[in-house]
């Protein structure tokens, strides 16, 4: 793949992984891209994945050609994109890695060496020619680990940005972008929405043409369409108008309620109406539902005197992401112990500019004219604007 007459992709897809960090399905794969630029001097962008390091080293010896590579620009060590780096500088005992000093004392762990002979320290603002080619290095801390800088070239307006605007998925495979970019930034990235933000300002004082991340295809048109949407994604503002309803049931009766509830707003004209079971449904999905629209229902019984196993992770899982900014409504469930609404919101109370609906439906066992009742005056709160 061609970025530029200079800038080339030489990165790798992974059909083999089912679970990326062992906890997000990746159905179809995922890529650890990794580029070329050719100069007067020549600059590798990153490695690959370990189980991927001999043909990514075939990738680069066929671009390179008879030439050499003079510099390895390491953004990110997460093994992922780091593995191949004693490969690299054993098979090219002449170039030279840049990276952070951060980075650096990462590989020492990693790797047993920082490269002390063999490297260049970069920080904020440091520029480094390559020839035609000028590089700016930004430093970008906690994107989403703390050692990360992304790179940008200044003949070819390409960001090299790292994990960020990165995406679930290999580069084989035909899908829509922002579904699993949703996903992808809201698991592992959505904590870190301030220094996501201290990154877009810096990265809008250059002029952007392309954007190349270290996950997912290489972004060329409409990057105003990316870009607005990490805007939202970082600040936590509402993607989609709409309700989330998010329920756990043992026997049904809370899986009807919550089922109700889709269908009466859906009668009432609310915008968009989703709703998962998250028991058998992938949690990441859910979390990306949450972030995604601005109300959200949860429905959920009293267990062991909290809350059901799956509700309480995916509080978690929201908690854990600086969820808020949103409206937030409960349908609680117990046949001698109705708790599970007061369970939730404590585990709620430390989350930013949450607006608790004043509706709330409280289930004993069943659904009954009482709790019906319920169930419509929340509705009519949910689709009020």
């Amino acid at each position: 793949m061609e970025i530029s007459n200079t800038i080339k992709y030489i990165g790798v897809n992974d059909h083999d992984i089912d679970l990326f960090e062992g906890q997000y399905k990746v159905e179809n794969g995922m890529a650890y891209n990794s580029y070329l630029i050719l100069d007067e001097k020549n600059a590798v962008l990153d490695t690959v994945d370990e189980h991927f390091i001999e043909e990514w080293l075939g990738n680069l010896k066929m671009v390179l050609d008879t030439r050499q590579p003079d510099y390895l620009i390491i953004q990110h060590m997460e093994p992922d994109h780091s593995a191949g780096i004693i490969a690299f500088m054993e098979a090219y005992p002449n170039a030279t890695i840049i990276s952070s000093a951060p980075a650096f004392n990462m590989m020492k762990q990693f790797f047993g060496t920082d490269f002390s002979q063999r490297r260049i320290i970069i920080k904020d603002n440091d520029t480094l020619s390559l020839g035609e080619h000028s590089l700016t290095f930004l430093s970008a801390p906690m994107v989403h680990w703390p050692e990360v800088m992304v790179t940008y070239d200044n003949y070819d307006k390409v960001l090299f940005s790292a994990d960020a605007f990165g995406k679930f998925g290999a580069l084989d495979v035909e899908e829509e972008w922002a579904c699993e970019a949703r996903r992808y930034y809201i698991g592992i990235v959505g904590k870190y929405g301030m220094q996501v933000q201290a990154l877009l300002k810096k990265a809008s004082s250059v002029d952007i043409q392309v954007i190349c991340p270290l996950h997912g295809p290489v972004l060329t048109d409409n990057l105003d369409y990316y870009l607005n949407l990490y805007q939202i994604w970082s600040s936590y503002e509402v993607e989609t108008e709409g309700v989330f309803i998010a329920y756990t049931s043992i026997y049904g009766h809370t899986k009807k309620a919550a089922q109700l509830l889709a269908e009466k707003l859906s009668a009432l004209g609310c915008p968009k109406v989703a709703i998962a079971d998250l028991a058998r449904e992938d949690m990441a999905e859910c979390v990306e539902d949450a972030f995604r629209y601005g109300k959200l229902v949860l429905a959920t019984t009293t267990y062991n005197a909290g809350i059901f196993p799956f509700m309480r992770e995916f509080i978690q899982q929201l908690t854990e992401r600086n969820y808020q900014n949103r409206t937030v409504a409960f349908i609680e469930n117990g046949s001698w112990a109705l708790t599970a609404a007061k369970t939730m919101k404590a585990m709620l109370e430390n989350s930013k500019n949450l607006t608790f609906a004043e509706n709330e439906v409280h289930i004993k066992s069943a659904l009954n004219e009482e709790s019906m009742a319920q169930l419509d005056a929340l509705a009519v709160e949910l689709c009020k604007k």
